[in-house]
């Protein structure tokens, strides 16, 4: 007997007493106003101190589970022995004589199944618990982590799930319950069953009368009183793609150990009211596809998943939306597919890269106008001719409508976007400078050296195209997107706070020349139907679509926010013939806006530096004179200060036009009658 006393008390020293007062809670999540909005890893668990909950719960959960709880030293031999002989006389092993310390030990330590070996076990390792805890630190750590049914751990949780109500404010018939749903927390449920939880209750309350806690006529009372649960809604647990991407972060920032033991009160940039109804837009959106004449694919509505668990890519159409704040770069929302419950393939976030095409093409025209180009510039949208292009042998992409419109202005190239006109941009601009931005964009840091780039033959995420596009309503400075603003730890102490990064990345008069032609877009370019969807707020924006229809993307901003939307499917394959970004992803964005701007008013884009009124000449770039007027070239347009050209035509000779001159003789402080000239397209 001695031998085996010193093996298991030996046994016993090798555990970690810190484990018994490690509880795991749920990491709280809170939205973008500080409510409660999710609540992540860890048990369902609120920890109180021992002083936050009821005095009548604590004189009942003794009375039914170690009335000698204060006299023993862990094991309650006297109970013991009163089980054993209750247990003979029965013939049955029913009656129980676990103390509330071995209960504990078996609760927060890994003791092992229901064996003779696990109870001398954990007899010996609730010896070293009575020795390393008071007794009033035992109750606390029993109280809050013991299960009490319905995915409830500790009696804070339990009280609010059951009652609504806090466990300091538990009337002694709440008590009782909540005392005798211990030993079968399920079977004995208030909300499933009443009336067995009445008889625990009523048990509870017999033997609190004969330790003489309470008098028989407050036994009466409480058993006549109805149980009548009164559950307050706890907070849903959130399984959608925005709390995906808060885990994803939280992984990164946070070692395995902090986001495992829970308790982090995480602060994230999330509208629920954008995140509602950027899901509800694609998904009525992509529902609408699906029932066109000319959609050949397998509907969502027809999917049945696997029982063996989850697809690794969905068989029907899918899409993400990504919204983002312009003032402080938190994402407001953030849809991944259509149903997190089929597939938590998070398709806004890395890795998920897919071929942007068109949408790429602001960034180049944005290079070509910082390097001089003007909106008006003569640019050719005939077909490029083989060996045209440096570097690209014979390569000769096509416009998508298979068309050419002749001698166009480069802003004609954007606003409609046409392929050919970007190629030709894109030299302006340069392939090396091209590439560069596209790195500095956190778009793709290995993008093809060719001048396939010009027209967005690579691929990156959504969250960071959406991302690179804010750069346009911030005067081309780009603030780094996140999604949690802050962390704190179990006692509400800071552990991270968003870092706010930011760097300017476009020349911001050239940002602004881009943005003017985006606005375009939206009213006369390839996004002009957003007008015949309802939308009439001051925004820009481009649309994008890939070789053959398999991508098609809208990207845009108003004043307050910017929205991206892509569509397409897991195994890129043809969506419908012709199935442009803005027959596809506009509808998506316009709803997103439109409904966000109640709680996000769009202003109208305003210039951030001071403009200027000016004719220059569509062939050279620079200040027309009286031979470009002549020929035809010449043309007013509303350009940033700092882009008004210095130098008047070297290619049609003359003199300097009149209004040319009285420019050059402006200084930088542009008259505010300038800065009302906000439209520019070629001599229009």
């Amino acid at each position: 007997a001695l031998g085996v006393l010193l093996f298991y008390s030996a046994w016993a020293q090798t555990f970690d007493m810190k484990k018994v007062g490690e509880m795991p809670e749920r990491n709280t999540v809170f939205d973008v106003d500080g409510k409660i909005y999710s609540r992540l890893a860890g048990a369902n668990r609120l920890i109180v101190s021992l002083n936050e909950v009821s005095p009548t719960f604590i004189d009942a959960l003794l009375a039914r589970e170690d009335t000698r709880f204060f006299q023993h030293n862990g094991i309650d031999f006297y109970g013991v022995g009163r089980a054993l002989v209750r247990d003979l006389l029965s013939g049955s092993k029913k009656e129980g004589a676990s103390s509330i310390t071995q209960q504990l030990a078996r609760n927060s330590l890994p003791l092992g199944g229901r064996t003779i070996n696990r109870k001398l076990l954990e007899a010996m390792v609730a010896l070293r618990i009575e020795h390393d805890f008071t007794k009033q630190q035992i109750l606390e750590l029993y109280i809050n982590r013991i299960y009490f049914g319905a995915g409830c751990y500790g009696v804070e949780t339990a009280s609010q799930a059951y009652f609504g109500k806090s466990a300091s404010k538990l009337n002694l018939s709440e008590a009782a319950v909540l005392a005798g749903l211990i030993r079968s927390p399920n079977r004995f449920s208030p909300l499933r069953n009443p009336d067995g939880a009445a008889l625990q209750r009523d048990a509870v309350l017999n033997r609190m009368v004969e330790l003489k806690k309470i008098s028989v006529a407050q036994a009466q009372e409480a058993k006549a009183s109805h149980i009548n649960p009164h559950p307050k809604k706890m907070p849903m647990i959130q399984e959608n793609y925005a709390m995906d991407a808060v885990q994803r972060d939280l992984n990164v920032l946070l070692t395995p150990d902090q986001v495992d033991q829970g308790g982090l009160y995480i602060y994230t940039t999330v509208d629920p009211s954008v995140q509602n109804v950027a899901t509800q837009a694609l998904e009525s959106t992509l529902t609408r596809i699906e029932h066109q004449s000319n959609f050949r694919h397998p509907l969502k509505a027809n999917y049945h998943p696997p029982e063996d668990g989850e697809d690794s890519s969905m068989p029907y159409l899918e899409g993400a939306v990504v919204v983002i704040d312009n003032a402080s770069g938190g994402i407001r929302a953030l849809v991944g597919g259509r149903d997190y419950s089929q597939s938590k393939f998070n398709r806004a976030l890395p890795p998920a890269n897919r071929q942007i095409g068109s949408s790429f093409k602001p960034f180049v025209y944005t290079l070509a106008f910082t390097n001089g180009l003007l909106p008006g510039a003569a640019i050719s949208d005939g077909p490029i001719q083989p060996g045209e292009i440096e570097g690209a042998g014979n390569w000769a992409p096509g416009n998508s409508d298979g068309t050419y419109s002749g001698i166009q202005p480069a802003s004609y190239g954007l606003i409609h976007s046409r392929n050919t006109m970007s190629v030709r941009i894109g030299q302006f601009a340069g392939l090396d400078q091209v590439q560069k931005i596209a790195t500095t964009l956190n778009l793709n840091d290995k993008a093809p050296h060719g001048p396939a780039i010009y027209i967005g033959s690579f691929e990156t995420n959504l969250k960071d195209l959406t991302t690179a596009y804010s750069a346009f309503p911030n005067a081309g400075v780009r603030k780094q997107s996140y999604i949690i603003e802050r962390i704190d730890d179990q006692n509400h102490q800071p552990i991270y706070r968003a870092a706010h990064l930011s760097a300017p990345t476009l020349d911001p008069s050239a940002a602004w020349m881009t943005s003017q032609l985006m606005e375009e877009v939206l009213t006369h370019g390839t996004a002009a139907s957003a007008r015949s969807l309802g939308f009439k707020l001051p925004a820009a924006g481009k649309t994008g679509t890939t070789n053959d229809y398999k991508d098609a993307w809208f990207i845009g901003y108003t004043s307050t926010l910017t929205c991206g939307v892509w569509v397409g499917f897991d195994q890129p394959t043809t969506i419908i013939p012709r199935g442009y970004g803005a027959a596809l992803a506009l509808p998506v964005w316009v709803q997103v806006m439109n409904k966000s701007a109640a709680r996000y008013p769009a202003k109208a884009l305003e210039p951030t530096m001071p403009m200027a009124r000016v004719t220059v000449c569509a062939t050279s770039n620079a200040l027309a004179t009286t031979g470009c007027q002549m020929s035809g070239t010449a043309y007013e347009i509303v350009l940033p200060a700092d882009k008004v050209p210095t130098q008047a035509c070297p290619v049609h000779g003359g003199e300097p036009t009149e209004f040319a001159q009285r420019i050059e003789s402006i200084p930088k402080a542009i008259p505010k009658l300038f800065q009302s000239f906000r439209k520019f397209f070629g001599g229009k």
